[in-house]
This record gives structure tokens, sequence and C-alpha cells, in this order.
């Protein structure tokens, strides 16, 4: 009987070894896919805000740093394309702030060019075309591109629109948190004056801005706006229209993310959403987190994620312990929920409308994608859940090259002579 023990446990050992041995096979077999499908598309993030003092000493974009997108972490996770923002946050709606959002607007379009053609014109490049984004990763560099979010930015002034194309924006958001002189927002302002829907959509200045967006060749971009301004910009718009960065309200009740209708439209339109790796937006936080993280800004003299790094060393260990505690006792999203949302957007709307987007620097991150360092993960679930190569660059960077050469055919149509 000893005998026969000893053999069985023999056997159960081997069996045992055999299955570890094949299960590490498979695993590595699995990470080489995933590596070969990584080098194989373009990665592309559709929205990275940066701070006004970007490009400088205080924040040397060449350098590993805080920012959660620097060429550093580019380079180090394979994110191939950053879509810098030039964002402006809404003030009141006046001469004087018209005048100011614009001065911002500037600052950071001089902050992007003074990284690509100044700073590390060896290392990251600006493409003003899908072909350019294409050209420029085939030299092995990293790819910027440019978009604008709100269109506040423009005051009252639709000539700014194409001085802003010139300067390389290749999407504009219309709106951002409150209402504007273009349209409609989402999430509104009472501190502004919102007291509800203020044009019903856009505006008719709104109107004039879409035909001057496609004409000039700046894709419309729906992302933060109302759903009636959402709706009437699919309608008004030759050419395609993007959301630069939402979420699915099927799976998370929001006013930041899209509904059903509205991505059926946009997909009907040949648009694409680009779905963005936002905590909030992901999954529900429970009101007891939001004002713990409310209260600790506060006590900080913090208004936005851009004035963390203007805290000295010790209370910004101060903030970083607590939003550790807060991440234990409240989780955050993680890369599969975020994945949750991308295979909704593809079933609802087909593979050629879905994207990829984090607004890093603007309060994006989630847990397995906190930084461009991590980008291959986001292509490791895609894998594991069965995409295939093509599926992946449709999702990582084509959907989104396509609008952008659309959008530049549609203006060039509008600008030929008749």
């Amino acid at each position: 009987m000893r005998k026969l023990g000893h053999v069985i446990a023999l056997a159960a050992l081997a069996l045992g070894t055999a299955a570890a041995t094949a299960s590490a096979a498979d695993d590595a077999a699995f990470e080489a896919k995933v590596d070969k499908i990584q080098k194989a598309v373009i990665t592309l993030d559709s929205h990275d805000d940066i701070p006004l003092d970007w490009a400088t000493e205080a924040d040397d974009p060449g350098k590993r740093g805080d920012d959660q997108v620097d060429l550093v972490k580019m380079k180090e996770g394979g994110l191939d394309v950053a879509t810098f923002i030039v964002y402006v946050a809404q003030t009141k709606r006046t001469p004087e702030n018209y005048a100011k959002a614009k001065a911002d607007a500037l600052t950071k379009f001089n902050a992007i060019h003074r990284t690509a053609d100044k700073m590390y014109p060896d290392r990251i490049q600006i493409a003003y075309s899908a072909d350019q984004v294409r050209k420029i990763h085939g030299e092995g560099k990293l790819v910027a591109l440019i978009g604008i979010e709100n269109g506040y930015v423009i005051g009252k002034d639709l000539s700014l629109i194409e001085d802003y194309y010139k300067r390389g924006a290749r999407y504009m958001t219309l709106t951002h948190f409150g209402n504007n002189d273009i349209g409609d927002s989402s999430i509104l302002r009472p501190e502004l004056g919102d007291k509800g829907p203020e044009w019903g959509g856009l505006s008719p200045f709104g109107r004039k801005v879409v035909a001057e967006l496609n004409r000039v060749g700046i894709l419309v971009d729906v992302s933060h706006t109302a759903k009636t301004t959402t709706m009437q910009a699919i309608a008004e718009s030759k050419a395609p229209v993007i959301a630069s960065h939402s979420a699915v309200d099927a799976l998370n009740h929001h006013p930041r993310n899209l509904d059903d209708e509205e991505m059926r439209a946009l997909a009907k339109q040949g648009g694409v959403m680009q779905v963005v790796a936002y905590d909030s937006y992901l999954h529900p936080v429970p009101k007891e987190k939001t004002q713990a993280i409310k209260e600790l800004m506060s006590a900080l003299g913090l208004k936005s994620p851009e004035d963390l790094k203007k805290l000295d060393p010790a209370r910004r260990k101060q903030y970083d312990v607590q939003m550790a505690a807060f991440d234990e006792r409240w989780p955050r999203a993680t890369v599969k929920d975020f994945v949750d949302h991308i295979d909704y957007a593809v079933k609802l709307m087909g593979i050629d409308h879905v994207g990829i987007s984090t607004d890093f620097g603007g309060g994006g991150g989630i847990d397995g994608f906190n930084d461009a360092s991590q980008t291959r993960n986001v292509t490791a679930e895609l894998v594991r859940r069965g995409y295939t190569e093509a599926q992946i660059g449709k999702i990582w960077s084509g959907n989104f090259l396509r609008v952008m050469a659309e959008a530049q055919t549609v203006a060039d149509k509008m600008q030929a002579p008749h």
C-alpha cells in the first residue's frame, strides 16, 4: 500500500508540474502576443491636459516627473501619440475674460510647439494630419497632436478658429463645465449664472462655429456638451463628430457620459467615441469619497489637479497618503472596468466608431492605467477579451485617424473654388 501511495503521489506531482509548465507556457505566449500587437499598432490617447507652465524649467516634459504624461512615460508604456490639450476653464463671459482665455490658450499652444520644435525635436514631433502621424511614428519618434477643450477660447471671434487650426488644433470641444456662447453644457455652473439650458442646444453663434470648424478642418467634439447640443452638432456637422473623452451612460449614469441614443447618432454620422479612463465616469463613486476628496483639496488650497505641483513636499506627501487611504477604502475603477465600457461601445456602435482617451492631467487615471507608462495594460486586456490585432489597431488609433482625414477632406471640398 505504501508503494502504491508513493506512486500515486509521484503521479500527482508530475501532473501538477506539467500543468504549471503548461500554464507558464500559456502566460509566455500571451505576453508575447501582447508585445507583438503593442509594437504593431499605433497607440493614440486623444486627451492629455497640460498645465500653463508646461515645457518650462518648472515642468519639463522630457524628464520623468509627476505629470501622468511625459516623453519618458510614453516610451516606457508604449504610448505613441499624445493629444495635448489647450484647455481653458469657463469663466464669466466678459471682454476681459475672453482676452484672458485667448492668452492662456496661446500659452499652451506655445508650450506644445516649444516641446516639439525646440526642446525635444529628436524625440517628438507635432502631426498636422493623419498621414503625418503615421510618417512620424514610422521614423521612430513620438507624436504630438493638439486639441482644444472649451470653445470659450474663441470668445465671439470666429476668425480665431482658423488661427488655432494654423497653430495645430485638430479638434475643439464645444463647451466645458458651464454654458458658453456656443451652446449648453452637460454640467451647469450656477456661480457663473447658469440657471438651466440657455440655448436649447447650440446657439445661433454655435451653428456658425460648427460650420467654420468644418470649413477649416477641425473636428467638432461633443464631450462636455448637453445632449441637445450633442445631437444638434451631429446633425449640423458635415464632417464626422467625435466625443474626445466620454464614457457609457448605460454602465454608469453621469452627466458627462453618452447615452445609447447619442452613441448611435455619433456612429451613424461616421464619428468616434473615445472612451475615457476616468474613475467617476466608469463606475459610481460613493458620496463619502467625493466629500473626503473635496475636503482634502480645500484644506490644501487646491482648486484643480493642476495645483498639485504648487504644494511643498510635505503637503504633497500628505495629499498622496490621504488619497491612497481613500482609494483603499473606496477602490478606484480598473482596466477591466474601462474595457467594459469599450466592449459596450463596440457592440452598440461598431468596431469602427470607438477609441481610447485618458484625461490624464485633468483628473483621469484608474488602477492599472494611471499614467502613460501603463499603456500596455490596456492592450493586454483587449487581447484577453479576444480582440484581434486589426480591431485593436482601430480602437487605439485607426478610427481617430480616419475621422481626422475625413474632416480634412470635407474642409478641402468646402474651400475648393466653385
